[in-house]
């Protein structure tokens, strides 16, 4: 793709399927001769005008709007057209194919204008020439599909913040600081018999630790930010008949998962994804846990477990009417070895005791777990509640934004950078070279987020998971 980005590009910019309006869009170094030779002449920049869209013979193939965007003042960076037109699909394809018909027919000297070459673009080609062309930054650029994908009202708004730059202020203030501390310590690196007077002179410890405090709270912000774009993944798991598919149910407020009286019911995953206080939460019922001679149920039970241990949260489902069952209690304590196993220690595990409408005396420990009535929904928002605590849900204090698994990881290599540079520092005149190159090295981290550092292999990744027309 980044060999290619000089290329006038085209293609529908809106949604697959019928609709009432559709967009054509057509970004390139200079489009106004294609313009003129499209439409049949100039148009005032971003005023839209209404006309019909011909083709080769000068018939109608629809009528619409044309604006046109000359750059740079475009989004792109580059001269942009888009055609809106109604929102047919057969109508969009139609005109998209009359522009590379009239490119190709104009390749060569023909009425007198010449026409660069145009082809398709390729997913996320257009945010991408924003992005090279530094209309947006990296983070800005994903935030866009962002808040195409995002599931919840919340994740919206915090994809709103990151298109508008909130990620990418913090990051900038981060390496602004970082820059300055690293000019100090390379300055010092010229004049040894001064160096560690100067560093205590210009409070370089005082800087490093203060670098070091807001990267924290950076990370905080951006772990907030991937639970509003990823949400996490929450595993019902128990005995058979304790309540899991009434659990899914309760939660979704829908009739998702059968429920019978007959153990063994649900043999495969059912889930659901529902929002709470604005969070993806991925539900998934999983088949009952014990020992089974029936083959389809083994297998069940096996994908059971294949879903648990990829789980970000487990919910490890009671029956309160069986807790004084020996067999029933000897399983439980199967399922709990079980389960420290197989997790990962960071996995939460939520014991849940359900059935409550039939035992109102429970005996159980609030401190042990949440007890709720799958049936009738009593304890339902104390579960929410222990789910967003166990997700390490913050309420927001406001200008949250959204935020990836790559950010976190970066953010998380300055953190390690600037802990080595700490100790650097602690050690005196003998180690200010590896101080310097932690430095360095925190800040090409830090860079990674906006892309002012990075590789054309992970644009690549980044951007080939946008739409077409994005």
């Amino acid at each position: 793709m980044l060999t290619r980005h000089s290329d006038p590009i085209v293609a529908v910019a809106t949604a697959p399927g019928r609709g009432a309006v559709g967009i054509v869009r057509l970004s390139g170094k200079d489009l106004s001769g294609f313009v003129r030779a499209l439409l049949g002449r100039t148009l005032r920049p971003r005023e839209a005008t209404y006309l019909p869209f011909a083709d080769a013979e000068g018939q109608p193939l629809d009528q619409g709007l044309a604006v046109y965007f000359p750059g740079p003042h475009s989004f792109t960076g580059e001269d942009v057209l888009e055609l809106q037109a109604h929102g047919g699909s057969v109508v969009l394809q139609l005109l998209v194919a009359r522009c590379l018909e009239l490119a190709a027919s104009h390749s060569a000297n023909a009425g007198g204008v010449i026409l660069p070459a145009l082809r398709i673009a390729e997913p996320g080609e257009f945010s991408q020439r924003a992005f090279l062309n530094g209309k947006i930054d990296l983070t800005q650029a994903e935030a866009i599909a962002d808040l195409i994908d995002a599931s919840t009202e919340a994740a919206a708004r915090s994809a709103t913040q990151s298109l508008a730059g909130a990620f990418s202020r913090q990051v900038q203030t981060l390496l602004e600081a970082l820059i300055h501390l690293r000019m100090l310590v390379e300055a010092t690196l010229d004049f040894p018999e001064e160096e560690i007077d100067f560093l205590q002179k210009a409070d370089a410890l005082g800087q490093l630790q203060a670098l070091q405090t807001t990267v924290q709270q950076v990370l905080q912000q951006a772990t907030q930010g991937a639970l509003l774009r990823e949400g996490i993944t929450v595993v019902i798991a128990g005995q058979p008949n304790a309540g899991k598919s009434s659990l899914l149910n309760a939660l979704a407020g829908a009739e998702l998962a059968i429920v019978t009286p007959i153990a063994g019911t649900t043999r495969d995953k059912v889930q659901e994804t529902i929002q709470i206080k604005g969070i993806p939460i991925h539900v998934v019922d999983t088949a009952g846990l014990r020992s089974s001679d029936d083959a389809v149920e083994q297998i069940g039970i096996a994908r059971a477990w294949q879903a648990i241990e990829l789980a970000d949260v487990v919910l490890f489902l009671h029956d309160l009417t069986r807790l004084h069952a020996t067999e029933y209690i000897a399983v439980d304590a199967d399922i709990s070895g079980a389960l420290a196993q197989k997790l990962a220690q960071h996995t939460p595990v939520i014991h849940v005791w359900n059935k409550a409408d039939a035992m109102p005396d429970t005996g159980v420990d609030p401190n042990a777990g949440v007890v709720l009535s799958a049936k009738t929904g009593k304890g339902l928002d104390a579960l929410r509640e222990r789910l967003l605590v166990s997700a390490g849900w913050q309420p927001a204090s406001g200008g949250g934004f959204i935020a990836r698994q790559r950010h976190l990881q970066a953010l998380r290599h300055v953190d390690a950078h600037l802990m080595e540079a700490h100790a650097h520092l602690s050690r005196g005149a003998n180690a200010l070279d590896l101080l310097a190159e932690e430095l360095r090295l925190a800040q090409n981290a830090l860079s990674e987020i906006t892309g002012e550092f990075s590789s054309d292999d992970l644009l690549g990744v980044i951007f080939s998971k946008f739409c077409i027309g994005k």
